[in-house]
């Protein structure tokens, strides 16, 4: 099969290919074989670091032929097959205290990221929370930007209980870099910082063009707004039954069926 006549496939994780048990059913994992199978590319494209986007790669044992791992909203894309990084850009150094010392002003929960750790100053209930799914390994220090190496790839701000305090942040956030960065949630708690050449629908066309294929032979399924920009970036754009509103009033198909019921089986198989 020609590049040209391959196609790839980007999945958001949770909500999306994985169902509320973080698991992919049989059905949907046998569609996902045969699409690979044909020659064409499967890919991850979530909000959750590389390593994290590892473990459930290897933990649910995929082993598509011509995968990738699009990480932390498109700041890092990563080749499975050949273990190596093949884009990686991230927060510049300099605005990471601007942005922990918001965080604390405005009693906000924020932490960022390291080649191997979790990083933040701040530890508790959020932390724990974000922590039932994402096992990286955590460091807590007074000095964040001493444990960073390389602009980290992303940040991230946590709140459970009120919404109009993170809203507050957000907005008082983007008066001072918002020229930099983009804001998004991810969640209804989680608030996504990171460099605003990245977001997954740059991360779409970045992989699309290292590989050759055309934009129109790219499918992207997802249900949360960090998704939007790649459902309008892709040849098609699914928005999953259970997705926002404003994902499904931007994406060119909605799926039948939610993420706990073979949504993207179908379109999976139909994308051959």
């Amino acid at each position: 099969m020609k590049r040209l006549d391959r196609k790839i496939f980007f999945f958001d994780l949770d909500g999306t290919l994985l169902t509320t048990k973080k698991d992919i059913s049989p059905r949907t994992m046998d569609a996902l074989k045969k699409f690979t199978d044909a020659g064409n590319y499967f890919c991850i494209n979530t909000g959750r670091a590389i390593d994290s986007a590892k473990a459930v790669y290897r933990g649910l044992g995929l082993n598509f032929k011509g995968s990738f791992l699009c990480g932390c909203n498109g700041t890092e894309i990563y080749s499975v097959d050949e273990e190596k990084y093949v884009y990686k850009t991230g927060v510049p150094l300099e605005l990471v205290p601007v942005i922990m010392d918001m965080a604390k002003e405005h009693d906000m929960h924020c932490h960022t990221y390291n080649d191997t750790h979790i990083v933040t100053a701040m530890n508790g209930e959020c932390m724990e929370y974000y922590r039932r799914v994402i096992k990286t390994p955590l460091l807590v220090t007074d000095d964040v930007v001493k444990e960073l190496t390389s602009p980290p790839p992303k940040m991230i701000a946590i709140e459970l209980h009120d919404k109009a305090k993170q809203e507050n942040f957000r907005k008082a956030l983007d008066e001072v870099v918002g020229d930099k960065l983009t804001l998004l949630y991810s969640s209804p708690y989680y608030l996504e910082i990171f460099p605003k050449e990245a977001g997954k629908g740059n991360a779409v066309k970045r992989l699309a063009d290292i590989l050759g294929v055309p934009i129109e032979n790219t499918y992207a399924a997802g249900d949360e707004e960090n998704d939007i920009s790649m459902l309008e970036a892709a040849g098609a754009g699914v928005a999953m039954l259970n997705a926002k509103d404003a994902v499904k009033k931007v994406s060119d198909v909605v799926t039948t069926f939610d993420n706990d019921h073979d949504g993207l089986a179908d379109i999976i198989l139909g994308a051959i």
